[in-house]
């Protein structure tokens, strides 16, 4: 799929010029419109092309709210208040910001779901799967950062307790902490900091998601059943084909994100967020923004010494284990079957998977204490054993179901077994002739 003679041809004169100069037509041609992808993508692999115009609207609105905010203990909170209230639709460019990191995540979810689902991280995908991972670990970073940037309770409690983290390690953990923060508390320095980086890293994203792209030209996209393309007949050319589907599944996306930012816009931030930050008032519960309390749950779960490492360092290390276990998955499982669709032992652990991770994330928002903890603690064994346990051997117990032989054929199947009903509605159906 990454090969093939370029189907782009220079029209005007001037595309002849550039064509022969720097063929960047021909490129955006060859990668965005006549680019065979599988004929049987579903909707699941739509959220690529979110996740790209989502990155585009951050940086956007990013860098217009970047001209108004003072990254300063002293001015901050008054600064977010300022866009708000005086500058020329400052509240929508702020919601939109906002409410667009929390949908950057929702897609990013999906996203990484279906390609457990679908093993879009199998050979020869696995450079692509880790650039994805490299991905997501800039986007946790950069929405950490920017969390702490309006100076509110939870955004200057929050800076606390996550670079507090560091000082579970020996030796080296302090020294972290204080080049984080720039001193030894969270204080101005830190904010320099923070807005510093905040506004960089989504530039890295944006070169990271070139290469995920790029390979992902080199290797050819995944599909529903797995199969790697045989043939032409496997494929049809991205646009219109993919465009569209993708151009109704964002426009879907939008209408959800434009009811939240509109109708619900601090929906899904915290109140105590919009108290200026008091390093002399502790809030009742400390917690993250929503997209990271699946890992909060786990980092609270180990209340245990586990031989020399004491609790503190534990929780530490199995959040990080968390997030970089995702690297490794590629070599994890076992199973030459790509696709869950012919997978259902592994299908079941699966969808258990992803109620385990939404459970970590309400127990993420739960305090500290009693069963929670308890529950937190099954939750997070159950995370780590899909990974370290189902997937490698289920590999090699589990018998898969028949797969086809091509893509054609699974598509073929498929319109069969759709024939008898759409033949049976037809025949309910009275007639009409006299």
């Amino acid at each position: 799929m990454s090969g093939g003679h370029s189907t782009y041809t220079p029209r005007t004169g001037i595309e002849k010029w550039i064509d022969a100069r720097m063929p960047l037509p021909r490129l955006m041609h060859d990668s965005f419109v006549s680019y065979p992808v599988p004929r049987n993508l579903n909707y699941a692999y739509t959220f690529g092309g979110m996740l790209s115009i989502m990155l585009v609207v951050q940086i956007a609105t990013g860098i217009v709210l970047a001209m108004h905010y003072a990254a300063s203990t002293q001015l901050a909170f008054g600064s977010v208040e300022h866009i708000m209230r005086d500058v020329n639709s400052g509240w929508l460019l702020r919601y939109l910001h906002s409410n667009g990191a929390s949908f950057f995540f929702i897609a990013v979810y999906l996203h990484i779901f279906r390609g457990l689902y679908y093993g879009s991280y199998k050979a020869p995908r696995e450079l692509l799967w880790i650039l994805g991972c490299i991905i997501y670990l800039l986007m946790m970073a950069t929405a950490f950062m920017g969390y702490v940037l309006p100076w509110g309770q939870m955004s200057f409690w929050g800076a606390t307790v996550i670079t507090g983290f560091f000082t579970a390690f020996p030796i080296i953990g302090e020294p972290i902490q204080q080049l984080l923060l720039g001193g030894f508390s969270v204080d101005n320095p830190t904010l320099n900091r923070f807005f510093s980086l905040h506004y960089l890293l989504p530039f890295m994203i944006a070169g990271v998601v070139i290469l995920h792209v790029w390979a992902l030209h080199v290797t050819g996209q995944t599909n529903p059943t797995g199969i790697e393309v045989k043939s032409k007949t496997d494929t049809v050319p991205f646009t219109p084909y993919a465009t569209i589907k993708d151009a109704f599944a964002l426009m879907v996306f939008f209408l959800v994100f434009a009811w939240f930012v509109f109708y619900m816009p601090n929906y899904l931030g915290h109140p105590d967020n919009y108290i200026v930050a008091n390093p002399l008032v502790t809030p009742a519960h400390i917690v993250p923004e929503w997209y990271f309390l699946p890992f909060y749950a786990i980092l609270r779960a180990i209340t245990f010494n586990i031989g020399p490492i004491d609790s503190k360092l534990g929780g530490v290390l199995a959040m990080f284990a968390a997030v970089l276990i995702l690297f490794v998955i590629p070599w994890l499982d076992t199973s030459k079957v790509r696709s869950a669709v012919y997978r259902p032992w592994y299908r079941l652990f699966f969808w258990i998977f992803v109620a385990d991770c939404v459970f970590l994330g309400w127990l993420g928002s739960r305090p500290a204490e009693g069963a929670y903890v308890a529950m937190a603690q099954v939750a997070t064994l159950f995370y780590f054993a899909f990974f370290i346990v189902v997937m490698p051997v289920l590999g090699l117990i589990e018998t898969p179901k028949r797969m086809p032989n091509s893509i054609t054929e699974a598509v073929l199947e498929k319109n069969k077994a759709g024939a008898p009903v759409q033949i049976a509605n037809a025949a309910a159906e009275p007639s009409h002739k006299g």
